[in-house]
């Protein structure tokens, strides 16, 4: 099974995430610091990082920025509801997705498991593993399901798991309206509850990160008490 570093300055949440990966069959090291992972890092790589943003001395933010320096490891991020600045800018530095703290174990340990599935398959299309196309076309969009990653008007949008993961169910079908209760079937595993109000935040976030590239974006639409659709273009 890979190996997982978790970074984090509170010894409980390290200790309780520990033990719930070690239950699923991950190896794990952990760190209280990110500068003493930084070094282990670099004497030993690891599969997969889960960093605490707010740390003293060295946060995740610079944690990242300098692992990216000599390392392509996949991070997600934990976060507190009120980063989402620091968010966006994770990701734009190169982090592949985020949870919010309080979080749910579960849940982590899903978002682990999509992003190492999502590095595998980049790893084996840049070996030539994979000759399919794999990509979505929708007017000015364009997802590659193989390696996740999401163009607008040739322009790269960096997306989270979840996000990528809602906006392929609406592309998919443009015009066709789905229902929240699909998005989440979309997007989360079924034993993992979320309610309305997650699925319109990362609706909310998505058109943001559109925005950023091409301001007068809409291609997704919102049907009041019903759902959304992606715009058939």
């Amino acid at each position: 099974m890979p190996t997982i570093v978790l970074v984090d300055d509170d010894a409980n949440i390290l200790a309780s995430v520990k033990m719930a990966l070690e239950a699923e069959g991950f190896a794990t090291r952990s760190f209280t610091d990110g500068n003493t992972a930084l070094q282990a890092l670099a004497e030993k790589p690891a599969d997969i990082g889960v960093f605490d943003i707010k740390m003293p001395r060295m946060d995740g933010l610079e944690l990242l920025r300098k692992l990216r320096q000599t390392s392509q490891m996949p991070v997600v991020f934990l976060t507190s509801k009120d980063d989402e600045i620091d968010e966006i800018f994770g990701l734009k530095m190169g982090a592949d997705d985020y949870v919010t703290k309080p979080f749910s174990q579960r849940l982590l340990i899903e978002r682990i498991r999509a992003v190492l599935r999502r590095t595998k398959a980049r790893e084996q299309a840049a070996s030539g593993q994979v000759d399919k196309d794999h990509a979505i076309e929708r007017g000015d969009l364009r997802l590659d399901t193989e390696r996740h990653d999401c163009f607008w008007k040739q322009q790269p949008v960096s997306l989270t798991v979840t996000e990528f993961m809602i906006l392929d169910a609406l592309a998919r079908r443009p015009g066709v309206v789905k229902s929240r209760d699909a998005l989440m079937d979309a997007a989360y595993d079924e034993q993992i509850y979320v309610d309305d109000r997650t699925i319109d935040s990362h609706i909310k976030r998505l058109r943001r990160k559109f925005r950023v590239v091409d301001k007068s974006f809409d291609a997704i639409e919102t049907l009041y008490g019903v759902g959304y659709r992606y715009k058939d273009q």
